[in-house]
């Protein structure tokens, strides 16, 4: 079995989003992203934490995904 796959986790601050629904739909999007392994969206901080393979899924696709869901996000410090 081969570990050539690194996961990493990112964590990016979402803004715009005022509804638990609106969760959903980010993580559905970032979700559907090739390399991403899960995607964990606190509705209270506004923070999303993307465990994924940074060789497939960029943190700037992360955030085109969240874009595209609707929503303004940027990676944070912590």
């Amino acid at each position: 079995m081969s570990t050539t796959t690194s996961t990493t986790k990112t964590i990016l601050r979402a803004e715009g989003f005022s509804c638990p629904s609106c969760v959903a739909k980010i993580e559905k999007q970032v979700g559907r992203l090739k390399g991403v392994e899960s995607v964990k969206v606190h509705f209270a901080s506004a923070r999303v934490e993307v465990m994924h393979d940074p060789a497939l899924a960029t943190t700037e696709d992360l955030v085109a995904a969240i874009a595209k869901a609707g929503y303004t996000a940027k990676a944070a410090a912590f």
